[in-house]
């Protein structure tokens, strides 16, 4: 028989350093799941991808058991890595913080297919102008996007 969902948990933590500390301990620890269990498997799962944010989906059971769903790093945090930047812009439409080329942005897109609502390479490639442009990164080049 299958395990009943009792519900479903997202979070963002950083590869390889989930401790229970808050944001995570009170978070899990107030639908009474193991924090030190969830902490030793994630950061065995993400050594690879120390320091880099990772959005995190747990899903619990009535028993107090759990999985979970490491998702690639947010559009944002790969635009800033690419551009070399430590935030977006305050005023995206009038001051600019740096660029990315067309190539970054289909790395970027190829990289987060999977969690993006897109069926095309070209629609995903959209969605991360968007936000690039929405941060205040221009992008360098002629647009691949057909019109």
């Amino acid at each position: 028989m299958a395990k009943q969902i009792s519900g479903i948990i997202k979070l963002q933590v950083k590869g390889g350093a989930a401790n229970p500390s808050p944001p995570l301990g009170p978070a899990l620890g107030s639908k009474g799941l193991n924090i030190m269990e969830f902490c030793k498997q994630f950061n065995g799962r993400t050594q690879d991808q120390a320091g880099k944010i990772l959005p995190v989906v747990i899903t619990y059971y009535s028993d107090k058991s759990f999985d979970f769903i490491i998702k690639n790093p947010p559009v944002a945090v790969q635009i800033m890595e690419m551009a070399k930047i430590k935030k977006g812009s305050s005023e995206p439409n009038r001051n600019k913080v740096g660029s990315i080329t067309w190539d970054q942005v289909k790395e970027i897109a190829e990289n987060k297919m999977r969690d993006l609502n897109a069926f095309t390479l070209e629609s995903a490639m959209s969605m991360v102008a968007g936000t690039a442009r929405s941060m205040g990164v221009t992008i360098k080049g002629e647009s691949p996007i057909k019109k």
